[in-house]
């Protein structure tokens, strides 16, 4: 009876595509020369999308019960440029915040502080109203976030603030098994292999854009796209935003059925909060904001909320 809770309290549907997705990317870079840079970028790119999207929900518990064995599967940075126990340790944080989008408080924020924004170079802020577009969060987004992630944490690291240091070294160690299938075993250049984790990245600044936006309620600040189309599949249905914030222990494959099922609710809480696809995102939001830089509700700093 033990053997068998414990055999049905493993989330098959996810173990099965951790797999998936790394076998699916020692055959694609053991393969490149045989499929030729223009189907090994963009193949490479979607298993990279899907690795994070994984690692998102091996973050949130997922297949199984023990965190151990859970990031086993997820530690090996397929994507090169982000450590997974920074991803871990920023999004629970993250997910933790009762003051969500404040910047101070919320590691994922896209605001700046008003304080910070008007002590800004000029070149800095046009920067960073570049991107605040769709495009340019798409373009410039990862670089920013990497130079805001490697700045921060060797700021912090050098004031004494303690599992960074060893985040960045097992980030290090978990490197030499990558470099080493590429360099051995598999055939992608390595201006593809950068290429494609920062594409990859790209794709995914795409489903973070519209995620949270400043509300004065909380439960107003998290979005639904509501058809997420190939990218919502790519995003293992994280489109569903504010699905996920109401009930982040909920495995991907269970979103869309209890989406339905709350469809109106959701709705009501999160104060319509939605687009209805990605595309109306990219129509919308490509060229032009979706909401200014510096946080605009400065009664989110207050520390007694």
């Amino acid at each position: 009876m033990d053997h068998a809770i414990r055999f049905h309290a493993v989330e098959w549907p996810t173990l099965g595509l951790v797999v998936a997705v790394h076998v699916c990317w020692m055959l694609v870079t053991a393969g490149a020369d045989s499929l030729g840079p223009w189907v090994t970028a963009p193949l490479l790119t979607i298993v990279l999308v899907l690795h994070s999207s994984v690692q998102h929900e091996v973050i949130h518990g997922h297949p199984f019960r023990n965190r151990a064995l859970n990031e086993v599967l997820a530690i090996v940075p397929l994507g090169l440029f982000i450590p997974y126990n920074r991803f871990r340790d920023t999004h629970l944080a993250h997910h933790r915040s009762h003051t969500l989008t404040c910047p101070r408080r919320d590691p994922e924020s896209a605001y700046v502080d008003p304080a910070t924004w008007n002590a800004l170079p000029g070149p800095v802020k046009m920067l960073l109203h570049a991107n605040n577009t769709l495009a340019g969060r798409i373009v410039l987004g990862p670089l920013i976030s990497q130079f805001l992630l490697v700045s921060g944490d060797l700021r912090r690291a050098w004031s004494g603030e303690a599992g960074l240091v060893r985040a960045w070294v097992l980030h290090a160690a978990g490197l030499v098994p990558v470099i080493w299938w590429l360099l051995e075993a598999g055939e992608v250049p390595g201006w593809m292999v950068l290429a494609t984790a920062y594409a990859a990245l790209s794709i995914l600044k795409v489903r973070t854009y519209a995620e949270h936006r400043a509300h004065p309620d909380p439960h107003a600040r998290s979005c639904v796209v509501e058809n997420g189309g190939v990218l919502g599949l790519l995003f293992l249905n994280n489109h569903l935003h504010a699905l996920h914030h109401a009930e982040p222990e909920l495995a991907w494959y269970r979103l869309p059925a209890r989406y339905r099922a709350c469809r109106t609710a959701i709705l009501r809480v999160n104060d319509g909060y939605r687009f209805a696809s990605y595309a109306e995102l990219f129509r919308r939001h490509f060229a032009r904001p979706r909401d200014q830089v510096p946080h605009p509700l400065p009664g989110i700093f207050n520390p007694q909320r």
